[in-house]
């Protein structure tokens, strides 16, 4: 390929990525790059590469980037790549020039809080998730969600704040004590799906969920940080333990692009993203999912780009991605798929369907030849339609292909700007204090209460009451209470037995 015309890595003015070379340069529009995109390809294929790539071209012209390393292969872009020839070669033969060796800055997070975290603990309150998502990650049936949504209707008319499980336990228990004096506002709550909760709480726990919900929770901001030189921070997630739990890794990253969308303002076409986030094992967003819930990330991805973040959706297999979702894809990079089973070989025509057609091209015959570190290209142009799709050889990375090492990620964690703002919990007053403390100021009244009552039958003197308790104007209990219900029912026959005599009713 030594023919073609040199190519150098573009700079921030230049308003784009360089990602490969078919037979000219590929590269990503920045100013289109917020209409989102979609890496797909069987395992081995180097779809971490074209992540890593993107995330390098994204951080070098001042986009912060936040990307879930899911086998902790791509924590090596924080580091200077190491000199391999195959990496030379390959930035030969698609006429890279000025190919160097670099590294990136680079923040990790974790969802982990205890020691051996992996990155600065990201935390949330349950408040702040909602009961859509938390509905989502307890895999609750639709009665269950109904009692989720009491629940925290309930705590925001009482100002009550849910901000971890405790809290959480706390707010379920008290509406089901209190049920038949909420039912004609808020709706019935069944017992039993109350109990169905608590269990599927205790399973949440189980998975370490109580790590994650907690204070201080994760200011969003901190995310979309530049460096003094203008580069884009890239925020790597640690995710590889957050595999045995998919629904938490899911329904965390969903409540992730939830929060970005609330809370970032409206911002047009920028000429960038503000921020770019990478979805990577995206299927496991979408498995099983609820209607509503996929009604959410249909809406999540369709208005996000008018907040500057796009979304970049990382799986092995397009269909994993619904038609609703996938149709809002924009910039596409396919690896190369395997068609053995029926269902790869739909996969392999869905594919090819959704790029815009090259005459020169077979795209169905060519995504089940394509090489390691090849891939069918296609960007969305100066007006938005999608390229003619084009086999494209992507580019080295600058950043080492592979993790980094337990002493180099400390390094890192302890000399980031945002060390010692998350790694310790905050422990404040929120729904279970505030509840034990209404339950003991009504035991205290109902005590105070009991004791005033008693002290107005002792000064009285001797009467009905004394007759069960022995005279003891001290005793509390069962006895009392029984002795006091037997008085007012006595009291009350007698009553109405002078009534009758009086009146002549009983003649």
């Amino acid at each position: 390929m030594s023919e073609h015309a040199p190519v150098t890595d573009p700079i921030s003015e230049d308003g784009r990525i360089f990602v490969g070379r078919s037979n000219k340069p590929e590269y990503l529009n920045l100013k289109l790059a917020n209409r989102h995109g979609l890496i797909t390809g069987a395992t081995g294929t180097g779809k971490t590469v074209s992540l890593q790539i993107l995330a390098e071209g994204f951080s070098r012209q001042g986009v912060p980037v936040f990307a879930a390393d899911v086998k902790s292969d791509l924590s090596g872009i924080a580091m200077t790549g190491e000199p391999k020839d195959f990496l030379a070669k390959r930035a030969a033969a698609i006429g890279l020039t000025d190919y160097e060796y670099h590294d990136n800055p680079v923040v990790f997070w974790d969802l982990k809080t205890e020691d051996g975290a992996d990155g600065h603990p990201i935390r949330a309150t349950v408040s702040d998730m909602g009961p859509l998502m938390l509905s989502r990650l307890l895999d609750v049936n639709e009665v269950q969600e109904g009692i989720l949504n009491i629940v925290f209707r309930v705590a925001r008319d009482e100002g009550l704040e849910i901000i971890d499980l405790t809290d959480l336990r706390a707010m379920v228990l008290n509406i089901s004590d209190r049920s038949s004096e909420i039912r004609a506002k808020y709706g019935n709550v069944a017992k039993t799906s109350v109990g169905a909760i608590q269990r599927r709480l205790l399973v949440l726990e189980e998975q370490g969920a109580n790590e994650f919900f907690g204070e201080p929770a994760l200011n969003i901001k901190d995310f979309l940080r530049t460096t003094a030189k203008g580069l884009g921070t890239i925020n790597i997630l640690a995710a590889e333990h957050l595999m045995g739990s998919p629904r938490l890794y899911s329904t965390f990253l969903l409540w992730l692009l939830s929060k970005l969308f609330d809370e970032l303002p409206e911002v047009g076409d920028p000429d960038k993203p503000k921020l770019v986030f990478f979805f990577d094992e995206a299927h496991l967003l979408f498995d099983s999912a609820p209607k509503a819930l996929l009604e959410k990330i249909e809406q999540v991805t369709r208005l996000i780009r008018s907040k500057g973040v796009g979304i970049y959706y990382v799986t092995q297999n397009p269909l994993d991605v619904p038609d609703t979702v996938s149709s809002q894809l924009g910039n596409r990079i396919q690896h190369a798929l395997r068609a053995f089973t029926p269902r790869e070989q739909k996969a392999v025509r869905a594919a090819a369907s959704t790029f815009r057609q090259n005459p020169d091209i077979d795209t169905e015959k060519t995504i089940m030849q394509l090489k390691v570190g090849e891939a069918l290209v296609s960007f969305l142009m100066s007006k938005g339609e999608p390229s003619m799709v084009e086999r494209t050889l992507i580019r080295p990375p600058g950043s080492r292909m592979g993790p980094v090492t337990a002493a180099e990620r400390k390094s890192i964690i302890e000399n980031s700007p945002l060390y010692g703002r998350y790694e310790d919990r905050i422990e404040r007053e929120s729904a279970s204090e505030i509840l034990a403390k209404r339950q003991a100021e009504a035991d205290a009244a109902a005590e105070a209460e009991a004791e005033q009552e008693q002290q107005q039958a002792d000064s009285a003197g001797p009467g009905w009451t004394s007759i069960f308790t022995g005279g003891n104007s001290r005793r509390q209990g069962v006895s009392e209470a029984f002795t006091k219900s037997l008085t007012r029912s006595i009291a009350s026959a007698i009553g109405r037995t002078l009534i009758k005599l009086l009146t002549g009713r009983g003649r």
